[in-house]
């Protein structure tokens, strides 16, 4: 059983009162929960990753937990996204380690989430910076949810470490004027519309 040791936690929150435009009547918010683990893969080649995603589930249980909490709770929340960031020691699919223990945390606790769960993942060092991707929970063609939220650690990830993201958020963009499939519209069968 490979040793993920948490190390540290951040939690980001942001209000999105206006982009230049009119104030919202409810601000958008976005948030993010950020990671440093031990990455026991660092500086070796292992074959077998996959058995090692079952390891992550209670992290990533964990991370949608406060998430959701810092969210003030489950109602709203329609949009989702994940990130990893391997350090130098590590391999970009050390970073594919987040796939299911990160999407399937988010999907479970959010209950009828049909959509693909967006990722992104590098590699990087400490200070380096991951856009986390952002879309709709249960219709990935909504554009007004097509979005990312910039995270990063000063102190990490270090080369023997990983970086694990989630992200949610409550709306669209502020602003969002660019058509499209509307939330209104989304019939939340397959994912996509």
């Amino acid at each position: 059983m490979p040793d993920f040791t948490l190390r540290k936690t951040a939690l980001f929150v942001e209000e999105i009162h206006h982009d230049g435009g009119p104030v919202a009547d409810l601000p958008r918010r976005r948030a993010a929960m950020a990671a440093l683990v031990k990455n026991p893969f660092a500086g070796t080649y292992a074959e077998d990753l996959q058995s090692a995603m079952e390891d992550l589930n209670p992290l990533g249980l964990m991370m949608t937990d406060r998430l959701i909490e810092a969210m003030g709770g489950v109602g709203g929340i329609d949009g989702y996204g994940k990130a990893a960031m391997a350090g130098e020691a590590g391999e970009l699919e050390h970073t594919a380690l987040w796939h299911v223990p990160g999407g399937y945390a988010m999907r479970a606790r959010l209950g009828e989430a049909k959509a693909i769960v967006p990722s992104s993942m590098k590699q990087g060092g400490p200070g380096s910076r991951i856009d986390v991707p952002l879309g709709h929970i249960n219709a990935a063609y909504v554009r007004s949810h097509f979005d990312g939220m910039e995270v990063g650690l000063p102190d990490g990830p270090r080369a023997d470490e990983l970086l694990f993201v989630l992200a949610m958020s409550r709306g669209g963009r502020i602003h969002d004027r660019m058509g499209g499939l509307t939330v209104d519209e989304v019939k939340g069968d397959d994912g996509l519309r």
